[in-house]
């Protein structure tokens, strides 16, 4: 805990907002994505669903493949419970609904499904969009189908296996996403090896968005390591999420932005 608050303390001193960025194609994304406080319709949708999870008592037994969780001490947990406390928040939802609409991503892969609260929002950002989830654990993954096909969201495609088993699946795939978000095992080593294998599935114009990069100090210096890469040309730490972007055009920076 004392972790979090000092490392939050820090980047809020050393943090900004859209005054002051040099950079074109990050100030556009600042004020036009970021700091975009449009009420869009979806956004009902989203909260109507988070509604809905936050009144769900049922209890399911979870398969962690991860790091394990601060809060739960049990793998047995309540729908509710994970949606208030492992699930992604509702401005984070909105903000990932966001950086779809604005990047136009038409191929999306999310790995760590959870109980698709982000997946339905980034479905509704483009229809359109192919979206591949992948969950390792069966029952909040079989939520996530339920919720998926309550909603008639049938631009995603879900897998439920871990990310190695998935990786392996695609390797010799010509496969290129638009956007990866990725959120589930927060442990440095498996963070460097998501990284390492993404690598071969992006293009110049890809985004990838690591979740918790401040989760532990191990996350951090994970962080640290992955936007020294010459590959990585633009890097943007909100605290909660790193966005990485790979334009080569673009002048190798790195930017601390408060949302």
């Amino acid at each position: 805990m004392w972790y979090l608050i000092k490392s939050y303390i820090q980047f809020l001193i050393h943090s900004n907002n859209q005054h002051g960025i040099h950079s074109p194609f990050v100030y556009d994304l600042i004020t036009k994505c970021f700091y975009d406080n449009s009420d869009y319709a979806e956004y009902s949708i989203l909260r109507t669903i988070r509604s809905g999870y936050s009144t769900n008592k049922q209890f399911i037994d979870i398969t962690d493949f991860g790091a394990g969780s601060k809060v739960f001490k049990s793998n047995r947990r309540s729908i509710s419970s994970i949606a208030k406390n492992a699930g992604i928040t509702y401005n984070r939802q909105k903000l990932l609904f966001r950086l779809v609409r604005y990047f136009n991503s038409s191929t999306i892969l999310e790995l760590g499904s959870s109980l698709g609260l982000a997946t339905s929002a980034m479905s509704w950002a483009n229809p359109s969009a192919t979206i591949q989830t992948v969950e390792g654990c069966n029952a909040t993954a079989e939520i996530a189908q339920q919720m998926f096909n309550e909603h008639d969201l049938k631009n995603i495609s879900l897998e439920i296996s871990t990310f190695d088993e998935y990786f392996n699946k695609i390797k010799d795939q010509d496969m290129v996403f638009d956007l990866i978000y990725l959120d589930g095992n927060h442990d440095k080593d498996a963070t460097l090896h998501y990284f390492e294998v993404l690598l071969d599935h992006i293009s110049e114009q890809s985004v990838i968005i690591l979740d918790d990069i401040h989760w532990s100090p191990e996350m951090k210096q994970a962080w640290i390591e992955i936007i020294d890469r010459p590959d990585v040309t633009v890097s943007i730490d909100s605290y909660n999420w790193g966005l990485l972007f790979f334009r080569k055009e673009q002048q190798k920076q790195h930017f601390r932005i408060r949302m």
